[in-house]
């Protein structure tokens, strides 16, 4: 059983495809000469938001259609964590490579002549890592959560 296939491997398994999506989307903004619009960057949240949503659909898919809102909340914020700190060690090698790009940062941003690869990387995966946080919350109330309350071998 592969990464992609293992049920038990969700979060790696769609983090690898929100980070592929975030660097795909990167290159295609950095090509077209759009990268230094600040604004864009919340497609990002778009990106993260349906890699996250499509990991709780596939655990709850794979999990005999159960899902508690606990486990999806770690499902979540993993696979969002994973994809931001493999989009941010991406980024890291960039800048290394691209010395324009970082000396575009420290130019432009307010607090940029104390910033670096190492913290700019880092900054991009707290950031990620936080919002995956966020629209976790947001998508388990409404992905249908098994009640956490309920006692065993009740009904409604």
């Amino acid at each position: 059983m592969s990464l992609l296939t293992n049920p038990n491997r969700i979060p790696e398994n769609y983090g690898l495809r929100i980070a592929a999506g975030l660097i795909v989307y990167f290159l295609v903004m950095k090509v077209s000469g759009l990268s230094h619009h600040v604004e864009l960057r919340l497609l990002n949240l778009i990106i993260l938001t349906v890699g996250v949503y499509a990991a709780l659909k596939k655990f709850k898919e794979t999990h005999t259609d159960s899902l508690n809102y606990f486990r999806g909340l770690i499902t979540g914020v993993a696979t969002a964590g994973i994809g931001s700190l493999l989009f941010g060690i991406f980024l890291f090698f960039y800048m290394k490579f691209d010395a324009a790009m970082m000396k575009s940062i420290i130019d432009n941003e307010p607090m940029g002549r104390y910033l670096n690869a190492y913290m700019t990387a880092f900054i991009v995966v707290l950031e990620g890592f936080f919002s995956g946080l966020l629209v976790t919350f947001v998508l388990l109330n409404w992905v249908n959560t098994d009640e956490v309350n309920q006692p065993v071998g009740r009904s409604k």
